[in-house]
């Protein structure tokens, strides 16, 4: 899942660019065993409606996941925060499991998956594209890097 147009002079994506990826499948293999009231936390957390759009990241899977592990992914965290499952936190459970079901019925409809694939990788082209540009503007004032290749500056800022 190397971002396209961040490489090095040698073609390959910046050490920066690789840990932190790493970093981030790091955390989704951290998150995808949760408990679930921290599964029910982390779909209902602050700007969830906005981190929930992203139906890869709703369902803790990569873009390039295959359907029957989409929907193996799907069942195992519609579980995790079915609302009978919890019956202490029934309302938000039902909230979660929406957000679980609704992402997992976009990825399911090809046409839809396919337009979500695009956004995505619309998305991770215009911020290579950011990034580099930013690059170019701290080079020119004489500084080696950004904040956002350093993997601690990026956990203060995300650190779920």
């Amino acid at each position: 899942m190397a971002a396209s147009g961040a490489t090095s002079s040698t073609g390959k994506p910046p050490a920066a660019l690789d840990a932190f990826l790493a970093e981030v499948k790091a955390i989704q293999k951290r998150d995808s065993v949760l408990t679930p009231s921290q599964q029910i936390d982390r779909l209902l957390r602050q700007g969830s409606m906005y981190f929930n759009l992203n139906p890869f990241e709703v369902l803790l899977i990569d873009p390039d996941t295959p359907p029957e592990q989409v929907r193996k992914a799907y069942r195992k965290l519609s579980i995790l925060v079915h609302p009978d499952k919890n019956e202490s936190d029934k309302d938000r459970a039902q909230l979660a499991f929406e957000a679980v079901h609704k992402a997992y019925k976009m990825l399911d409809d090809e046409d839809q998956r396919a337009y979500v694939l695009e956004m995505v990788e619309d998305a991770k082209a215009k911020l290579d594209m950011e990034m580099e540009e930013k690059r170019k503007v701290v080079q020119r004032q004489g500084k080696d890097s950004i904040e956002e290749d350093d993997p601690e500056k990026v956990e203060q800022c995300y650190p779920y």
